[in-house]
């Protein structure tokens, strides 16, 4: 991102609580698309089954996903996420299409920053940013797949690094405005992440902003790999996000604690992007953007807030709603950390506060 970008973007999130979209494989759901269209003309002979794999759907729909795109831009998002939540080596091999990575984010990148820019050109006044979104992978390099053998490891973490760099260099050619490392339920993955942007970035002398964001798996208030939302932040923290926060799992009510410890701790901006609630007995989000806007403006009222969008569950119509919410209410403050010693294992430690 251009220097110009930067403090543009820099301005905005000082000024206003910035709105980030919603969710991208909720929309794609109500497209209803085939293995045939999910193929294309260019994978039409592609071995293995390929419906669901939604990042593809960049190269083979790519008309669909920046109509995505738009709606979420029209119904008040400041920034759009890349459809690249498994666009990276690891999550591709389940559909044997790991050389694909780097041109999926590459194109992804694309297409949103096309969108952002065609709606940017309609309302000048109001820009638009694109962040390049780095899904957590399926795999976890803390927990063994095998419950009888705690000590195996189905990914290393040089592996992970390699698969994030590659992403990473998708998305930066493709032209985003930040990078997001998203939908953290590992910490040692989310390490990896931190590593290997940092890599890219110093390599070309880059310094996009980074958001990183974890997910509080249940009502226990803990990341997948028990740690708490303290001491996420305290595991991430020396990566200097541009933002800190969660998402996905858990829907406004549930988060609401986590938020607000979160936001009390961090020397960062905070960025919160919940479900529409809970998902029922089909897998479906309850919560209409009412229910959403509702809760949220609360939070943004007390201050918790600087970015906040929508995930699963969450439509064009949740995002209007969360933005008129959170329209002229000012963004949360930066606290100022007391000089400490901060360590984290699943909870914080602290020690010589001054």
């Amino acid at each position: 991102m251009s220097t110009e970008r930067t403090n543009t973007l820099f301005e905005a999130v000082r000024n206003r609580i910035l709105v980030l979209d919603g969710a991208m494989g909720t929309m794609i759901q109500a497209y209803d698309f085939s293995e045939e269209d999910y193929r294309g003309a260019r994978f039409g002979d592609h071995a293995s089954d390929l419906r669901g794999n939604n990042d593809l759907l960049t190269l083979t729909q790519p008309q669909a996903i920046e109509d995505i795109h738009r709606q979420f831009l029209e119904a008040g998002a400041d920034i759009l996420t890349t459809n690249t939540f498994n666009a990276n080596r690891i999550s591709q091999a389940d559909y044997h299409l790991e050389d694909l990575s780097y041109e999926l984010n590459v194109e992804a990148a694309k297409v949103a920053r096309r969108a952002a820019a065609a709606i940017e050109a309609e309302t000048p006044d109001k820009p638009r940013f694109v962040t390049g979104a780095l899904g957590p992978t399926n795999r976890t390099a803390s927990i063994s797949p095998d419950v009888n053998d705690p000590g195996y490891r189905n990914i290393t973490f040089d592996q992970l690094v390699e698969a994030y760099t590659e992403a990473t260099k998708g998305l930066l050619d493709g032209g985003v405005d930040l990078l997001l490392i998203e939908t953290i339920f590992d910490t040692l993955n989310a390490k990896a992440a931190i590593f290997a942007v940092d890599l890219v970035q110093t390599e070309r002398g880059t310094n996009v902003p980074v958001m990183i964001s974890g997910t509080i798996t249940d009502r226990s208030g803990r990341t997948l790999t028990g740690q708490t939302p303290e001491a996420f932040w305290v595991s991430v923290e020396h990566g200097r996000p541009f933002s800190i926060g969660l998402n996905c799992a858990l829907g406004p009510k549930e988060l609401r604690p986590h938020v607000k410890t979160l936001a009390g701790v961090a020397d960062s901006l905070v960025c919160i992007y919940p479900n529409a609630g809970l998902p029922n007995e089909f897998g479906g989000y309850d919560e209409t953007p009412d229910d959403m806007a509702e809760q949220i403006g609360n939070w943004a009222e007390e201050g918790l807030l600087n970015i906040v969008g929508g995930c699963c569950g969450t439509t064009p119509g949740h995002i209007d709603a969360i933005a008129k919410a959170v329209d002229g209410i000012a963004p949360r403050r930066i606290p100022k950390q007391k000089d400490a010693l901060r360590l984290s294992g699943l909870e914080i430690f602290e020690a010589g506060a001054a």
